[in-house]
């Protein structure tokens, strides 16, 4: 979900202004998505290399994913079932604050019994990092390394392989995210950044499926 920054840049607003803005979009885009009968959206929020943005910016995005997780009356109006991927909290690496871990659990456990839409936040999130992880983990299967092996120890291991991939704010470039489950996906590039992004793009990336 790039470009928030630079929504606001034009504007002459601050780019945590831009982050608001970006997180009342996802509040939209989910509502647009349930219409649409998509079954599956997950959204890139945060990083495992956003924490080296300046420490208010930062600040900032943390209280809006409090704020996001703590969307249940409306994710559950939806029927939408929330879930996270990201550096297990219990890892030596994670990072994410215990404010926002119960935040996530709560969201979690309050939406585990929707039947529509799986809404997947990735929060302290690296392709490559769930990629390690998978590996090390699918080295002490029976089987040893394998492509099923590995499958199987990703983050979620439910989550159906992507159809398509959209990158927002004139990016034409893969980032960090689902490296694997996106083998094969189609990419949706447009200019337009993230907080502008409407159900005409959407429904433009979902014309690439």
């Amino acid at each position: 979900m790039d470009g928030n920054g630079r929504w606001a840049g034009k504007r002459g607003l601050p780019r945590t202004a831009g982050h608001t803005e970006g997180e009342e979009n996802l509040a939209r885009i989910v509502r647009i998505a349930v219409r649409r009968n998509i079954g599956w959206l997950t959204v890139f929020g945060f990083s495992t290399e956003n924490w080296r943005r300046p420490r208010p910016e930062v600040r900032h995005i943390l209280g809006l994913h409090e704020k996001l997780f703590g969307r249940v009356d409306e994710l559950n109006e939806l029927n939408v079932r929330i879930q996270w991927i990201g550096r297990p909290f219990d890892s030596p690496e994670a990072r994410t604050p215990r404010y926002v871990q119960r935040a996530i659990r709560k969201a979690i456990a309050s939406t585990a019994d929707n039947t529509g839409m799986v809404l997947t936040v990735a929060f302290d999130y690296g392709g490559r990092s769930e990629l390690v992880a998978a590996v090390d983990s699918a080295r002490q299967s029976p089987d040893g390394v394998t492509t099923d092996s590995i499958s199987a120890n990703l983050c979620l291991p439910e989550l159906p392989p992507v159809d398509v991939l959209v990158r927002t704010s004139g990016e034409r470039r893969v980032s960090n995210f689902l490296l694997w489950q996106s083998a094969g996906a189609a990419i949706y590039f447009t200019d337009a950044p993230w907080p502008d992004f409407d159900a005409a793009e959407l429904d433009a990336a979902l014309a690439l499926t």
